[in-house]
Order: structure tokens, then C-alpha cells, then sequence
């Protein structure tokens, strides 16, 4: 398989992302994560206006859908009114079934030379207070905790606490 190429999400894509969203949660329960995502939770509505709003990638790998990410300007939210200094990383997902090993790592750097390229300092996201594993994940990717958000409105679902990470970027990221 070759490395994913990446596009902004269109219309036309708002199926596969529900689809490669609900597909995620599935294992994510299977994986014996809980309270984070459900299938069914979000529809085309909530891509169309995080494409509206923000940016929705889509990773693409021998013309198959391999990943996406939504990419936000601000959060305030979890983060509360922030100086224009960050990008917010949501929504991570990955095609267990079309994707190879690593393609997480893969699309969360792409993520953050989209950030950096934009002139923004840090590369910020959340997860479910509690979730292990994904602290685990971000940890070694070279996130930081920095902050907790108790109550953090969801799409779709009730409030949630969530920990917040963030990693510095700049222009050695921009250029890798």
C-alpha cells in the first residue's frame, strides 16, 4: 500500500466520513473503549459544518479512504478564548480495514504540518478523561498534558471530561 495522499473532505465525501467515524467507534467498543464514541452518533451534518467552520482531511491511499481529521482554528469549548496560536486536532480516524499499521501516526503528523504551515505555535487536542491507551498514544507522539476540561459539550451526546494535550510545531514540522 502506498503512504496517504491528502485532500480537504467535499460533499461528495460526507458518507465516507460517516461511515469511517461510525466504523471507529465500532472498534473502539470492540477494543473495550466506552463512553468515547457510538456509531450513529454523528451524521453528514456535523461534517458538513466542521467543513463549514474548520477543515476536514481526508487521507487516500491507493484510491481507497484511509483516514480523516478535523482541523479547528479555535475550541473554545475545551480550551476557553484562546490568542490565534494553535490548531485543534478532533476527530482522528483510522480505516482499520484499508489502512496499515502506523497510519494514525501518519495523518496526525500531516495534521501537524498543516498547523505549522499556517504559522501556528502548538498542535492542541482532547480525549475522554480516563482513556488509557489513547493517553498512552499521544504521550509517545510528543503531546504534553497540559489541562483538564470537565463538561466539555459534545456533538451528538452528553457533556464529557476530557484531558487536554498540546505538542509545539513550528517550522521544522512545516518542512518535514
Amino acid at each position: 500500500m502506498n503512504d496517504p495522499r491528502f485532500r480537504l473532505a467535499e460533499e461528495a465525501d460526507l458518507a465516507a466520513l460517516v461511515r469511517l467515524r461510525d466504523d471507529a467507534a465500532r472498534w473502539m467498543l470492540a477494543q473495550g473503549v466506552t463512553g468515547q464514541w457510538r456509531p450513529g452518533q454523528l451524521g453528514e451534518d456535523h461534517f458538513r459544518g466542521a467543513m463549514a467552520s474548520g477543515e476536514v482531511w481526508l487521507a487516500e491511499a491507493d484510491g481507497r479512504v484511509a483516514g480523516a481529521w478535523e482541523l479547528w482554528w479555535e475550541d473554545e469549548d475545551a480550551w476557553g478564548p484562546q490568542p490565534p496560536v494553535a490548531g485543534y486536532v478532533h476527530r482522528l480516524m483510522v480505516d482499520r480495514g484499508n489502512a496499515r499499521p502506523g497510519t494514525g501516526r501518519f495523518l496526525l503528523r500531516a495534521a501537524e504540518r498543516r498547523i505549522a504551515a499556517a504559522g501556528r505555535a502548538f498542535v492542541r487536542l482532547d480525549r475522554l478523561a480516563g482513556n488509557a491507551r489513547l493517553n498512552a498514544y499521544y504521550l509517545d507522539a510528543g503531546y504534553r498534558v497540559v489541562g483538564h476540561k470537565a463538561g466539555k459539550p459534545q456533538p451528538g451526546g452528553a457533556p464529557k471530561s476530557f484531558t487536554l494535550l498540546e505538542k509545539a510545531c513550528g517550522p521544522a514540522v512545516a518542512a518535514e
